[in-house]
């Protein structure tokens, strides 16, 4: 598979990574943990070298996940990991205090079976302790070689640059995708001038982008797409037409919806590394071929200036209120 590096901190992994959490939370029951590590394992044979996770999704499990899949591979790998919740419990608020930091990156190590992370994202910005403690903290454990290279998440312009004055920042990771663009305005602009590189999650709409949802659908009861606004019946009768879009596109390159909206997102910048998540190894397969799939300027310029309205909000308001501080 193709590289590419993240930022100028010469952090060097596959162009298209894989985001982890599904395989422990947050799209309906976790699954068979044999059947995880089968499928961490033939992501690498498929060419991926870069793994997301983090202590929350679980928690703690799916840091356990990838702990056991690379365990005699370590160092063919990029494992992104993160801290900044309360007991790692999104639900009981934000804590990037030091000794948190520090204690979250020992307890990650420990499940993730390494001496090392590559990449330690804070997860989300906490107001209460001051950006430049946080930058500060991570780079101590950079000096200790715990950590490698430091990320931020879902974090606004201002902070970004204060992060990235203490201790050069590697990666931005934030939603990034043909139905949430909004990168585009103001991130976008300022990690090409600091030099940081661009993670974007859920660069498939949360499933939406794949054209398998429709009005029909229905999650399962585990399922949190379930309080997602955007993605209520009603909105996704209303956001149809990127699909069929996106459906058009496909069908002229022999390729997948979801191929065509991964392919799209890789040909904005070559920072740009989407982390697809799944749990089939035959979406696995798909995705992956999004890397070999080159559009057109004139297909690219179709899908950016297309008029696409979008209905009902990313997320619920318990969980906007983490984002862009």
């Amino acid at each position: 598979m193709k590289k590419r590096t993240l930022g100028n901190t010469g952090l060097e992994v596959s162009a298209l990574g894989l985001g982890c959490m599904g395989l422990s939370f947050g799209y309906g029951p976790q699954i068979d943990k044999k059947e995880a590590i089968r499928l961490l394992r033939a992501a690498f044979d498929a060419g991926i070298t870069f793994f997301d996770t983090a202590e929350a999704y679980g928690p703690f499990s799916n840091e356990e996940l990838l702990g056991e899949a690379f365990s005699s591979n370590r160092n063919q790998v990029v494992i992104a990991t993160k801290f900044g919740f309360k007991d790692a419990q999104p639900l009981q608020g934000l804590d990037s205090r030091p000794e948190n930091i520090r204690k979250v990156a020992d307890a990650s190590l420990k499940r993730l079976k390494t001496d090392y992370i590559d990449l330690f994202y804070q997860h989300r910005v906490d107001p209460n302790v001051p950006i430049e403690e946080v930058a500060g903290t991570v780079q101590e454990l950079i000096k200790a070689g715990k950590v490698k290279h430091w990320g931020l998440s879902e974090t606004g312009v201002q902070t970004i640059r204060k992060a990235h004055a203490v201790q050069p920042v590697a990666a931005l990771q934030s939603e990034y995708s043909l139905w949430w663009r909004e990168p585009e305005q103001e991130i976008l602009p300022v990690l090409g001038e600091l030099g940081i590189g661009f993670v974007p999650f859920s660069p498939l709409g949360k499933g939406f982008l794949t054209g398998t949802i429709n009005a029909a659908t229905k999650f399962d009861e585990k399922d949190y797409r379930n309080i997602v606004p955007r993605l209520s019946e009603e909105n996704r009768k209303a956001n149809q037409p990127v699909v069929d879009l996106l459906q058009a596109i496909a069908a002229k390159k022999a390729a997948t919806p979801a191929q065509v909206a991964l392919a799209w997102l890789m040909a904005q910048k070559p920072w740009i590394v989407p982390i697809p998540g799944t749990t089939k190894l035959h979406k696995l397969k798909e995705n992956t071929g999004a890397v070999a799939l080159d559009l057109t300027q004139e297909e690219i310029e179709s899908i950016n200036n297309a008029d696409l309205q979008f209905q009902g909000d990313r997320y619920p308001p318990q969980m906007q209120a983490y984002i862009n501080r």
